[in-house]
């Protein structure tokens, strides 16, 4: 295997911690979209967003998606890019998705644990439990429809790690 694996998920699940893991026992690059993005713009996601609106980080999304884009890869992508129809199909055309699927209470707690790890700002300005339920009301159905494995994101890294070898039919990390 030597596609693209792409990482999707809520804020939380898991995407840059699985990733990178995943990508190390793989011995593939790894690329964050967020950090790409932040990296190659000077941006934050918050100062696009205050700069562009949510419509221009969406935009500035695909094209970095596609630019990161290339075999020997794991991409952690940022929670919403599934709300494109254009990038769940070039995710899915592309490469290998694997959605990690985590409750609201679990994302809300990791979010809570090291708020600034995050750098989006909140999507709804509701207290972060009931922003991850509406979120992942929201986008259920389209972390579904883009993944060809969802994995279990609620456990330790190396457990997540070895489901998704094991979802993808590959030798167990250590």
């Amino acid at each position: 295997m030597t596609q693209p694996i792409f990482m999707v998920g809520a804020r939380g699940a898991g995407k840059t911690t699985v990733g990178s893991a995943l990508a190390k026992a793989l011995g593939y690059k790894f690329v964050d979209t967020d950090l790409y993005l932040l990296r190659t713009s000077g941006l934050s996601v918050a100062d696009i967003v205050d700069r562009e609106g949510w419509a221009g980080f969406r935009r500035r999304e695909t094209e970095t998606l596609k630019a990161i884009s290339s075999p020997l890869t794991v991409v952690a992508t940022g929670g919403g890019v599934v709300l494109s129809a254009e990038n769940r199909d070039f995710m899915r055309q592309t490469g290998t998705v694997i959605y990690l699927r985590s409750p609201a209470s679990t994302l809300a707690n990791r979010l809570e644990d090291a708020p600034m790890e995050d750098q989006r700002p909140t999507l709804t300005g509701k207290p972060i439990t009931e922003e991850m339920m509406q979120v992942l009301n929201e986008r259920e159905a389209l972390y579904q429809q883009a993944a060809h494995h969802v994995v279990d994101g609620t456990q330790d890294p190396t457990q997540v790690v070895n489901a998704i070898m094991e979802a993808l039919a590959l030798p167990m990390a250590r």
